[in-house]
């Protein structure tokens, strides 16, 4: 029974418990949710402190300023590149399987209610507010707030000016470096939990909303399921293949953070375990720390098929007719909405509600339709986007020559590793 030791043998035990809790006693099952969203909540009042120590060392110790801008450049074009073809196949995916065609299924009240609290959020989230939004109000209220954006900003701008303070701010910036390991070693102890958080939140997944959420709009699950799965075999492992490593090797290699996402919804939950895995894998500090923030905001491939699939969808369950013009409208505003979306459950249904807001002719209040799959759709969002940003901060790495391949293949080779060692 030594595998038991393993969390994400752990997890996944978790997980099949909570789905069973939840749909024998599904008053009880609703009422666990305050597990999932505890853990959640620990995880993430570490992500600020670690980004920011990450991001400050890694270009603090750097006195090459092109350098970090090439990189920020770099994965800019990667998260654009790989996001648009997202976004495409999501529109293709629509088209060839119309999961929406002939729809029966009808919106409840409370699905009703639910999806116009998100359409509320959503009207207040236009692009200017988004751009100005990414500037705190102050320093320190990046980290309360929780934003990666600003708490990138204010990291970015640390670092840049301790690498221009010369021997002193080295001597900060390696201050930082050790406050960063203690907070990675914070997080290794919350990690230790995500049983208890994944059981919680599958519980009360399955208590809520039942399975017979699924089988109203199955055809729409499983498209969504079936489309980023090829996403990620195909797209995701040409993209490894290039760089010059196993895709499932890699997979294995984060088998245990793949878990965590599955069973709480949400890529943050193993954000700062991520990092240190990458590191772990060759790639230099400074790429990760300024990647991977990065990436959590702008490069959301689950979310782009979500939105797309999603936004087609309705239009066939209503009856709407779209345009070529229309869908190509579609298709550039998603690839502006999508970003910023944060890693949490259910900021996918906010940015499919900008959208939709876009195309007027589809009737708002059809959002209903997606609200009670919404939450089993959000863990193939999570996974998408986790695996997303893992395979490209590598390609970033690989491309600024600030990957050690040697060590990325003999890690994957030896598989994974505690990410406290």
């Amino acid at each position: 029974m030594s595998f038991l030791g393993k969390v994400y043998w752990q997890v996944l035990i978790a997980i099949a418990l909570g789905v069973v809790f939840g749909y024998f006693y599904p008053a009880a099952g609703a009422a666990m949710k305050p597990l999932g969203d505890g853990f959640i909540s620990l995880i993430r009042m570490m992500i600020g402190p670690i980004i920011f120590c990450t991001i400050v060392h890694g270009i603090g110790s750097m006195h090459d300023m092109a350098k970090v801008g090439r990189i920020g450049l770099k994965a800019i074009i990667w998260f654009e590149f790989i996001s648009t073809i997202a976004l495409i196949l999501g529109l293709l995916a629509a088209h060839l399987v119309e999961p929406g065609v002939g729809m029966t299924a009808h919106a409840t009240p409370a699905g009703v209610k639910a999806a116009a609290g998100f359409v509320t959020k959503a009207a207040d989230d236009s692009v200017v507010a988004h751009l100005l939004n990414i500037i705190p109000a102050t320093f320190i209220s990046a980290f309360v707030g929780g934003d990666l954006l600003q708490v990138l900003l204010i990291s970015v701008l640390t670092g840049v000016a301790l690498s221009r303070m010369g021997e002193a701010g080295a001597k900060v910036a390696h201050g930082v470096d050790l406050m960063g390991k203690v907070f990675f070693r914070i997080i290794g102890y919350i990690v230790r939990l995500a049983p208890l958080g994944a059981f919680g939140a599958m519980a009360y997944t399955i208590g809520a909303f039942g399975v017979a959420a699924l089988a109203n709009l199955g055809t729409l699950v499983a498209t969504f399921y079936i489309t980023s799965l090829l996403f990620v075999v195909v797209c995701l492992g040409l993209t490894a293949h290039l760089v010059g490593f196993s895709l499932f090797k890699f997979l294995r290699y984060i088998r245990e953070e793949l878990f965590i996402v599955l069973g709480t919804a949400s890529s943050e939950s193993v954000l700062p375990n991520l990092m240190r895995k990458l590191e772990k894998l060759g790639s230099k500090d400074s790429v990760v720390g300024l990647v991977v923030p990065m990436g959590y905001s702008f490069n959301l491939c689950g979310t782009n098929i979500y939105m797309t699939l999603g936004i087609l969808f309705l239009a066939q369950a209503t009856g709407t007719h779209l345009t070529w013009g229309q869908e190509a409208t579609i298709l550039l505003i998603s690839m502006l909405t999508s970003k910023g979306a944060a890693g949490i459950t259910g900021a996918g249904f906010i940015t499919l509600a900008a959208t939709l807001q876009i195309v007027p002719d589809i009737p708002i209040a059809s959002l209903a339709l997606l609200f009670g799959v919404d939450r089993f759709m959000s863990e193939c969002r999570s996974l998408t986007n986790f695996i997303s940003n893992g395979v490209v901060t590598l390609a970033v790495a690989r491309w600024e020559n600030e990957l050690d391949r040697p060590k990325l293949l003999r890690e994957l080779d030896a598989g994974p590793a505690k990410v406290e060692d």
